[in-house]
């Protein structure tokens, strides 16, 4: 049995946030690092249940999620520091802080209520807007360039590989057709034409958004650069928890998890080791906990959230 199935017994908090603050295990004087700190409802949980000395570091790329987390921790002062940010550049914020180790690290991946409820950032599918999907709105690319300047053969590629979308081929070739489109609600309108409402409860575009949002800011790649970096920066018996939401990054999650929780990662075929790897991970989660019924018709969005924990050797 995980160590964690006794948050299910909990009712006053979402599973998934009492989950968390439990892996977590906040102690007063530790150091723990929020890399997706968004609007701080982890982080405050995390710093509540570290008091009164443990402190946070909180990272976010986006500006608007950093000015309410600012006014929402202020009442720990000091203790908790924020940074705009991503958690790729983990160790050398730790190393500018001095930090030589952590106790714990939450990573809490996609996008978040406050970008989906935010019309003008280009994610939601609900509220019409510019086809931006940034995370970071300082960045290059948005989502319309992608949509607008790829080969059908790339936009095709691109909504097979990060929306796992089974008709990719059609909906490249009526984006490319409708072209240019500027829009949410235009995406919204080419997709669904071709894939169809049907019956599922999920939206017809929303894996195509999901791709689209993913390439956008290269989420899987970052993904793949903090995760050795997370393992690097734990003390010894620190926890690192991922929340993700959709199966590409349950998948490197869980690989990375698996592979680094191992003392041979050589092929099954050969007889002999021959890597030296040593494992440097212990499984907290040997699966994914996720929300229990009441938490996803309070939150419908937490529907598809997994969350996995390692504890470093």
């Amino acid at each position: 049995m995980d160590e964690l199935s006794n948050c299910r017994t909990k009712m006053h908090e979402p599973v998934l946030y009492q989950a968390i603050i439990s892996a977590l295990r906040p102690r007063d004087g530790g150091f723990y690092v929020d890399g997706t700190v968004g609007a701080g409802g982890h982080a405050w949980g995390i710093l509540e249940a570290s008091s009164p000395g443990g402190r946070l570091l909180g990272l976010d790329v986006d500006p608007q999620a950093l000015d309410q987390a600012r006014e929402r921790l202020s009442p720990f002062g000091d203790r908790v520091t924020l940074a705009q940010a991503s958690y790729t550049t983990l160790g050398l914020q730790l190393e500018t802080l001095g930090w030589d180790s952590v106790q714990g690290i939450l990573l809490d991946l996609g996008v978040s209520s406050l970008q989906l409820d935010t019309p003008e950032r280009g994610f939601s599918l609900r509220l019409d807007g510019p086809l931006d999907m940034r995370f970071d709105p300082r960045a290059g690319i948005c989502a319309a360039d992608l949509i607008n300047n790829l080969s059908e053969d790339e936009l095709a590629d691109l909504i097979y590989s990060y929306g796992e979308e089974r008709r990719s081929r059609q909906v490249a070739r009526a984006i490319v057709a409708a072209r240019p489109l500027q829009t949410t609600g235009e995406l919204k309108e080419v997709v669904t034409k071709v894939v169809g409402k049907g019956q599922s409860r999920v939206h017809p575009a929303t894996r195509t958004f999901q791709a689209l949002r993913i390439a956008t800011n290269e989420e899987l790649k970052a993904l793949e650069k903090v995760l050795p970096q997370a393992m690097a920066a734990l003390s010894p018996g620190g926890r690192l928890a991922v929340i993700s939401f959709h199966s590409l990054e349950d998948r490197i999650v869980k690989r990375f998890f698996r592979q680094e929780s191992m003392d041979c990662v050589c092929p099954p075929e050969q007889p002999h080791c021959a890597c030296n790897h040593r494992a440097v991970l212990r499984l907290v989660t040997r699966k994914p906990i996720r929300p229990e019924q009441a938490e996803i018709a309070a939150n419908p969005r937490a529907r598809s959230a997994r969350l996995r924990v390692a504890e470093k050797l």
